[in-house]
């Protein structure tokens, strides 16, 4: 094949490719270590302490999409519990922001990601801006 009709075959499959196929934000929790990392197009953007399930409340490992963004939410499933900047990945779970920041780090909730009210707000910006089908999120043990 001439280089030219090479060069146009491959400008073709790459434009081809789906956009959802690449994610523009990364976020990978890691529950053995109890920290969030954040890629920005592919870029390692921030490491945050988190505080992922514990016992019998553990946080689903896999990797997600979100599914939906909440500004201002409160559990409808625990007392009422503050979850702002939430973002839903699976179900009822979340990555959102705790009042307990003294418990980051180490697992603490019924199987929802917590992070500082601040990083929260961070990564749900992030999440809003790129839009969801551009965000991955990975858990693992």
């Amino acid at each position: 094949m001439r280089p030219q009709l090479l060069a146009i075959a491959l400008a073709i499959a790459v434009l081809l490719v789906p956009v959802s196929a690449s994610a523009d934000v990364v976020a990978r929790i890691s529950k053995g270590g109890q920290t969030m990392d954040v890629y920005v197009q592919g870029v390692h953007t921030y490491s945050w302490p988190v505080s992922t399930g514990r016992g019998r409340y553990a946080t689903p490992s896999g990797t997600f999409r979100p599914q939906r963004l909440e500004r201002r939410w409160y559990s409808t499933r625990y007392s009422g519990a503050p979850m702002h900047y939430a973002v839903f990945y699976s179900g009822g779970y979340a990555i959102h922001a705790t009042v307990e920041v003294g418990r980051l780090g180490q697992p603490a909730s019924h199987g929802c990601v917590r992070l500082a009210p601040g990083h929260a707000r961070e990564f749900y910006s992030l999440v809003r801006s790129y839009g969801a089908n551009r965000t991955r999120i990975t858990i693992t043990r």
